[in-house]
């Protein structure tokens, strides 16, 4: 019991110190540029080949360690302290991701690794580990994987299991990933559950095309929600907001959940996406978007070397068009949990666990 306490206090005092303070500073100067979240892309390049993904079979060198250093210091220099790696699949190179977390973490980072776990293996997991990351984002949309979604749980169920055994030794939360197609509906019950008996937690996301053309995205059209699911969508938020409020620990907020019902039908969706003002991307070269959609964007948002260039106006004239088609999971949750100071506090007790602090 006092390992467990231990444990949840660590990583609830991670979460005030790099995500609640930094949101202080927004808000004492609102006007200045405070993210909270940077996701920060190391690869492009991936083991797998989903039918939804548009991050994937590119043959472009991953970012350098000199450019990660500088994209660090930069972050630095504005506040931020989540730094959240982003893919393609981050483990096709594990030292490389070992070294940069070990050293992310010696400046105070919150390192958030996410993976679809095939290249794990029980050597990475433990330097991983000791190099200091906070939360491993374990993608798995399927019990034994379909036809184009090859994210399978029992495909890594070794690596899982060691995965989550080893939480409290190095003090980070595990979570599964999953994104809802119109393929694995029958599936998301049974890894809803798996995650409940393995005391971890879960992330939904609906499966949308990307809002810009991509030239190497050629997607099956196996994979979009069509009106022929909607009600099985409909039953499934149902009962994943049934499982929200019993005390499951879901990355989501009850909200993004029933909001997913009117998103897959096109219907309007009230919420402020924050992208460019609390969440930022930083592109392999150092560059930046203000969100994963708009990492193939041609236009300039600036750069490490030379700042950013994410004004409002520009924010407002992109989201009254890309809102409409996006619902996003890590942007709603920003938005979610950073409408007043108390729901700033839920978000860090949800991150420590929910069930812990009586968070739902």
């Amino acid at each position: 019991m006092a390992n467990a306490i231990a444990y949840h206090a660590k990583n609830f005092v991670s979460g005030y110190r790099n995500m609640f303070l930094p949101y202080l500073k927004h808000l004492k100067s609102p006007g200045d540029f405070h993210p909270i979240v940077a996701y920060f892309y190391t690869d492009l390049n991936c083991n797998l080949s989903c039918d939804y993904c548009y991050a994937n079979g590119r043959d472009i060198s991953g970012m350098t360690m000199e450019t990660a250093m500088e994209a660090l210091a930069w972050l630095e220099g504005v506040g931020c302290r989540v730094l959240a790696y982003m893919g393609g699949e981050p483990l096709l190179r594990k030292d490389f991701i070992v070294k940069l977390t070990r050293y992310a973490v010696g400046r105070g980072f919150f390192v958030y690794l996410p993976t679809n776990g095939i290249l794990m293996d029980k050597a990475f997991i433990d330097a991983i580990g000791t190099a200091g990351v906070s939360a491993v984002n374990l993608a798995v949309d399927a019990v034994d994987g379909y036809p184009g979604i090859p994210k399978s749980l029992n495909r890594i169920r070794p690596q899982f299991e060691y995965l989550v055994k080893q939480e409290k030794k190095y003090n980070y939360i595990t979570f599964l990933n999953i994104n809802i197609t119109r393929k694995n509906i029958p599936d998301l019950k049974e890894l809803t559950e798996i995650a409940r008996r393995y005391g971890i937690a879960t992330d939904y996301h609906i499966n949308e095309p990307p809002p810009i053309q991509y030239d190497t995205f050629k997607p099956e059209k196996g994979s979009w929600i069509t009106e022929k699911e909607y009600e099985d969508i409909d039953k499934l938020v149902d009962w994943l907001i049934e499982k929200n409020l019993e005390g499951y620990t879901m990355v989501n907020s009850i909200n993004h959940l029933r909001a997913m019902k009117s998103f897959i039908r096109h219907e309007p969706v009230q919420w402020e996406c924050r992208a460019g003002i609390l969440t930022m991307v930083i592109r392999i070269d150092g560059s930046f978007a203000p969100c994963f959609e708009f990492y193939g964007t041609d236009e300039d948002w600036g750069s490490i070397h030379r700042g950013h260039r994410f004004d409002v106006e520009r924010l407002t004239d992109l989201k009254e068009k890309c809102s409409r088609s996006c619902l996003s999971t890590c942007n709603f949750q920003v938005y979610h949990y950073t409408r007043s100071v108390r729901h700033a506090l839920q978000w860090v007790a949800k991150h420590a666990y929910g069930r812990f602090f009586g968070v739902s």
